[in-house]
């Protein structure tokens, strides 16, 4: 079960930016991952709750946007939309492809996190200031 440690990747990549943030917490991890990047997105979600125990992430959703695996067809000179199973065929002319555009990402694409009291206190006074005449 690979995706144990791929969620703990996730989980120290999210954590590491919402202490750069300082964040309080991170809400939710936002996650690209392709079609054919061998990892079972309900695994890797209930693998991620465990890892997340401990850290900021701890609670946070992992939202998991599943890319289709498309690839370029020489001929056609058009890019494809690719079926399970893969054959790496183009799906017009039938001829083989071997340009791969998606489909293997594991990418994180955005961290929603929850600012601090003392952040969130720090900005609204610095609103307040910038209100207050002189």
């Amino acid at each position: 079960m690979h995706e144990l440690s791929i969620a703990y990747d996730l989980v120290e990549i999210a954590d590491e930016a919402a202490r750069k943030a300082g964040a309080a917490r991170v809400r939710t991890v936002h996650l690209r991952l392709g079609a054919m990047a061998g990892v079972v997105a309900d695994a890797l979600r209930f693998s991620f709750s465990i890892a997340a125990g401990g850290t900021l992430v701890a609670g946070a959703e992992l939202v998991i946007e599943p890319v289709a695996v498309q690839v370029c067809c020489d001929v056609c000179a058009q890019p494809r939309v690719l079926e399970a199973p893969f054959v790496f065929r183009c799906p017009v002319c039938k001829q083989p492809v071997f340009t791969l555009i998606q489909g293997r990402e594991i990418q994180i694409e955005s961290i929603e996190i929850e600012e601090s009291e003392a952040e969130s206190q720090a900005e609204s006074e610095e609103k307040l200031d910038e209100t207050t005449p002189s």
